[in-house]
């Protein structure tokens, strides 16, 4: 996981103040799994999800599952879920965040990060593209590739593990993946963009 990344899930988590159980989707063994985040060290319990499971982070256990049916626990079970760079790997997200929804307390923080798309690209990478278009009047294959590369946008690669399905824009995060709670909040860092979006179970 990128320091980045990390720093902006314990910065959510440190403003949210967590007093209660920490579920991670996709959790990782060692120190790169968000059950590691210093602001969790208080809290009670920290577990973890993983179809790769079972593992440990931190003194933390990682189960093995499938997010899409997470039967093992309860209903309104837990004061704070993290899902980081796990969504765009599973064909049916929205089982996952059913799941999430049904396992977060009322009020619980329910944090996710995604790989996403950015705005256009900036108007200074534009003019450059324009320049080039320019400087290659009689190359129509290269002023092709330069009109379709200003016309898109940038995005995380592909990385299968184990497959690669799906990017997501700030407004999916808004109004999708974070659909229902209150107080929420989006982010984009990074280049290519990650999106991270975090609010309050209703």
């Amino acid at each position: 996981m990128h320091p980045d990344i990390f720093a902006a899930f314990d910065r959510i988590c440190m403003e949210a103040g967590i007093d209660g159980p920490v579920l991670e989707i996709g959790a990782v063994p060692g120190p790169e799994s968000l059950l590691c985040l210093p602001a969790l060290a208080r809290a009670p319990l920290r577990v973890g999800i993983n179809l790769d499971g079972p593992g440990r982070a931190d003194g933390a256990a990682i189960l093995g599952g499938d997010a899409n049916h997470m039967g093992m626990f309860g209903d309104a079970t837990f004061a704070a879920i993290l899902c980081n760079s796990v969504l765009e790997h599973d064909r049916r997200f929205w089982l996952t965040l059913a799941e999430i929804h049904r396992v977060a307390r009322p009020g619980a923080l329910v944090a996710i990060g995604v790989p996403g798309y950015a705005e256009p690209l900036p108007s200074r990478w534009r003019m450059a593209g324009r320049a080039l278009e320019r400087a290659a009047p009689s190359n129509a294959r290269l002023r092709r590739r330069i009109g379709s590369w200003l016309a898109g946008t940038p995005t995380l690669g592909i990385h299968n593990f184990p497959g690669d399905y799906y990017r997501f824009s700030a407004q999916a995060m808004a109004e999708v993946l974070l659909a229902g709670y209150r107080q929420v909040r989006v982010q984009t860092i990074m280049q290519p963009p990650r999106i991270i979006g975090w609010g309050r179970r209703g």
